[in-house]
């Protein structure tokens, strides 16, 4: 039996991303670019490649879905710059596992890194401006290497301005990358120009038009193409005013959108709310958009005049009461989609009063605002803080009625008692029960995906973090749930995914069972957890997918069709999984040993501490508050760029300040009433190393400590690292240290149990991962006071947060678990070195996650030479050594080493 393949844009990195039809806007991480990032640049120019790889990293960890490589600077060998950049992103599981796009306006430079990407990739991109020759050329190449590509609406004559010149040069592309190339239709992504409208030329008011026009068409001439464009483009003519170009961007999408365009050069989705624009503003904007009413440019000039006016009124906000004269439905459904509860009591109380059961308000106008809260965020429409909002007003209007409803409910079971009868309820809403798998703490993103489902009308069980196997699946059981959803952020919760399917197979279960959280994936998941249970197991990347999953599990119709086709998709990619055949090279464990950092320890002189042993210290969360690091705040609530650059953004400005601002009151809050207690260890010992181990001599006891080391084979020029290579050889005669730290945040529990009674999952959601922050940023202070003054091997550094958050200091701090050093097993001895559980509290779970979850522990290494890397895929040579040095049984070095072997 064969099954058909269904058209999608299929790209790949080590892992797929398939284009389906309910995808959104795709980010691609933009900052690996030497024309775009000045940092990428010099370190490219400076032949730093290794560390021009952190850029990368940091794309990857910041929600990039695509990496843009570009190598295009007049000072550069492209070719060379690009082969080599490319290769060593390769050898990085952790960024490679992403699809790349390979940007440059040099074919020669575009080719070189398509003989080096692996998996399946985009060329950005080739157009018929050098002739239909030249393209077929270019086209078959691309072709050759699997790529998918980039069509620029750009010919001969010129860049395509009107409709018809979109349509007909993107078509005859068409026809020849299908009919002469032999590209699938799914595999072409058309471009056909955004430019700025309402410039005061006439010849430009129909430009957004022919956009959108040109989409309808393209997308009605060839369906399984896909079109992309330079969204803030469109009003370029507003620049420098926010408020207006937020409203231009919303109108000119929400039109085309409709007419078929499937991503765009935005922010991570974010768009301002085309309903909530106001009214006198959208209909300029739409005038403007659609070129209606613009005669010798007269929309062009009402909008500018009313810019202008807008302008005037700066940042001031008169707050519109106008919808309260609305009906009581009107009114809820403003509430819910603006998030406002100052009038919630009363208008929950009128529509109680004015139905004919308390349950209808829930299922009649609240539903219904729910439901066009949901619709939005679906949409792209609203962003994540709003809809965490929306709920927060759903619960404070369902706490008021819940008292009525079981007033009812008892009034019905007497009635029923006292005349004999049954008494049956309605099934209600679908259940989904969410848990935070055993020995895991992190459970912030499970919230988001909570609150997201909650708003879709689900009925969420939420059981928290450290939750055993067996009451997850008791009480799935018991509460008859629809769906189950595992969590989990630390590598041992993946082992702990695949016992729960194993568990649930043989418990005879039949819930789809959903897998979340930041070391998951869709490979993993497809390799390891979905053949242990077969009645659907689904990965989850976000808590804006989660609604479309969850919608098509629960449907009779869909679900079976749904199912099929994951199933499909994963048994491919294990298929895949399991008989690849690696492309890498790798050094056997001992050629790579001898290929270590090179250091000359003969001149060298590391400097001493200020004291050896351990020391307690404390700091307070107004100092810490410095040093927090905002653009990780802004990526838990689903809202990707850089800060403060994220507060001015044409398309995120807007809700990005909204939420920075309710950021810093709470923080004043917790500072005022020191919500929080900082509380930190750190440690310095001698140590010296051999080979992999570091010998670290703590008073009459010596602790080996072990590290793995990069096993694939580089360039010539180019090491490869371990941790170890930083510490002084016993063989070289050098006075060597190594330190330790570990700090955490306690008292957090009674707040989040008091946002959890009011029904307020914003500001619990908001201090977790205000916690979170204050937690790296007590590493990060500390690390500053390390270097200045309790090592004091840089006393004279001047550096400023932003060049802390760049990591441009001297030394590094490594944490167990992590890319250098990915071995959890290693905190065992960082905690007992420091005594960190006895002096201040922070606990190792059995999956060696900490607890309080606000913590942060690490290694300190002072030598100018060491540097962040990771380790990526070893051999099995290397971990029986590894297993060897460390008295471990190999299959425990293999559970908790799984990731990166080979």
């Amino acid at each position: 039996m064969t099954t058909k393949i269904k058209p999608f844009l299929r790209l790949s990195g080590l892992e797929p991303l398939v284009i389906r039809p309910e995808t959104n806007f795709v980010n691609v991480g933009e900052r690996t670019n030497v024309t775009g990032s000045k940092k990428f640049a010099r370190l490219v120019r400076e032949g730093q490649y290794e560390e021009a790889l952190s850029v990368a990293r940091q794309q990857v960890e910041n929600g990039a879905q695509v990496l843009d490589v570009n190598m295009d600077d007049a000072m550069l060998d492209g070719v060379t710059a690009m082969r080599t950049f490319m290769n060593l992103v390769q050898s990085e599981p952790d960024i490679a596992r992403i699809p790349i796009m390979i940007d440059s306006s040099k074919f020669e430079i575009i080719e070189a890194g398509l003989k080096c990407v692996q998996g399946r990739c985009i060329v950005n991109s080739i157009s018929m401006k050098e002739g239909e020759e030249k393209f077929i050329e270019q086209a078959i190449t691309c072709k050759a290497y699997g790529a998918a590509v980039i069509v620029m609406a750009f010919d001969e004559i010129g860049q395509a301005d009107t409709k018809e010149r979109k349509v007909e040069i993107c078509h005859r592309a068409y026809k020849i990358l299908t009919e002469k190339v032999g590209f699938d239709p799914q595999d072409i992504i058309f471009d056909p120009n955004i430019f700025a409208v309402a410039t005061g030329i006439e010849e430009h008011n129909n430009y957004a038009v022919d956009f959108i026009e040109a989409t309808r068409e393209i997308k009605r001439l060839m369906p399984l193409t896909k079109v992309s464009g330079g969204v803030s483009n469109v009003s370029f003519s507003f620049r420098g005013n926010d408020h207006v170009r937020e409203a231009i961007h919303s109108v000119f999408l929400y039109h085309a959108i409709k007419a078929g365009m499937d991503m765009g050069i935005v922010n991570a989705g974010q768009l301002v709310v085309y309903d909530e624009i106001e009214p006198t503003l959208k209909q300029l904007c739409e005038d403007v958009i659609l070129n209606r009413n613009n005669d010798n440019n007269e929309a062009t000039e009402k909008l500018i005049a009313h810019a202008e006016t807008v302008k005037a009124k700066g940042k001031v906000e008169v707050k519109d009461e106008a919808w309260r004269n609305d009906t009581v439905e009107k009114r809820l459904s403003h509430s819910l989609v603006n998030g406002i509860t100052d009038y919630i009591d009363i208008d929950t109380e009128e529509a109680r009063l004015k139905y004919p059961t308390p349950l209808e308000v829930i299922e009649g106008p609240l539903m219904d605002g729910m439901g066009i809260v949901g619709d939005l965020f679906g949409a792209g429409k609203m962003f994540l803080p709003q809809v965490v909002k929306s709920a927060r007003v759903m619960k404070k209007s369902v706490a008021i009625l819940t008292p009525y409803i079981e007033a009812e409910k008892e009034a019905r079971k007497q009635a029923a008692l006292a005349s004999g009868t049954a008494n049956n309820e309605a099934a209600g809403a679908a259940k989904i029960l969410l848990a935070t798998v055993k020995g895991d703490v992190h459970d912030i993103g499970k919230n988001i995906v909570g609150v997201v489902l909650g708003c879709n009308g689900y009925d969420i069980i939420d059981l928290g973090v450290m939750v055993p196997a067996d009451k997850i699946l008791e009480t799935a059981q018991r509460e008859n749930v629809d769906i189950i959803g595992l969590s989990g952020l630390i590598t041992p919760s993946l082992d702990e995914m695949v016992h729960i399917a194993k568990e649930m197979k043989r418990r005879g279960m039949e819930q789809p069972l959903l897998i979340g959280g930041a070391t998951t994936s869709r490979i993993h998941t497809a390799v390891k957890i979905a053949p242990e249970y077969e009645n659907g197991v689904v990965h989850v990347l976000d808590a804006s997918r989660s609604v479309t999953v969850a919608g098509s599990l629960l449907s009779k119709e869909q679900k079976p069709e749904f199912l099929n086709g994951v199933k499909e998709e994963y048994v491919k990619l294990k298929h895949g999984f399991d008989n690849k055949k690696s492309v890498k090279t790798y050094l056997s464990y001992q050629e790579a040993l001898q290929n270590k950092v090179k250091v000359d320890w003969k001149n060298h002189t590391t400097q001493t501490p200020q004291f050896t042993g351990t020391k307690v210290v404390a700091f307070d969360l107004a100092t810490l508050r410095d040093f927090i690091d905002w653009k990780p705040f802004f990526i838990t609530w689903e809202m990707h760029g850089n800060f403060p650059e994220i507060l001015t953004d044409s398309v995120v400005g807007k809700e990005a300040t909204k939420l920075y601002n309710d950021a810093n009151a709470l923080l004043d809050k917790m500072i005022a009433e020191k919500w929080l207690t900082p509380k930190g260890t750190i440690g310095f010992w001698e140590a010296l190393s051999h080979e992999d181990d570091v010998e670290v001599k703590t008073g009459d006891n010596i602790v080996q400590l072990s590290f793995l080391r990069q096993q694939i084979k580089k360039a010539a020029d180019q090491p490869n690292l371990s941790l170890a290579d930083f510490i002084a050889p016993k063989a070289s005669g050098t006075k060597d240290y190594i330190g330790a730290f570990a700090v955490t945040l306690h008292g957090i529990e009674e707040h989040l149990e008091r946002f959890q009674a009011n029904h307020d999952d914003y500001n619990k959601i908001m201090l977790q991962a205000l916690a979170d922050r204050f937690a790296e940023a007590f590493a990060e202070a500390l690390h500053q006071k390390v270097r200045k003054e309790y090592w004091g091997y840089d006393k004279d550094e001047t550096l400023t947060n932003e060049d802390l958050i760049k990591e441009q200091y001297t030394g590094i701090r490594p944490a167990p678990g992590y890319p250098a050093c990915p071995d959890h097993t290693e905190k065992y001895k960082l905690f007992d070195m420091l005594k960190a559980t006895e002096t201040i509290g922070v606990q190792l779970t059995e999956s060696l996650a900490m607890y309080p979850a606000s913590s942060v522990c690490g290694w300190y290494f002072s030598n100018p030479r060491s540097q962040y890397f990771g380790v990526g895929k070893i051999q099995r040579d290397q971990l029986e050594d590894y297993a060897k040095r460390k008295h471990m049984e190999l299959h425990v070095a293999e559970r908790w080493l799984s990731p990166v072997l080979e």
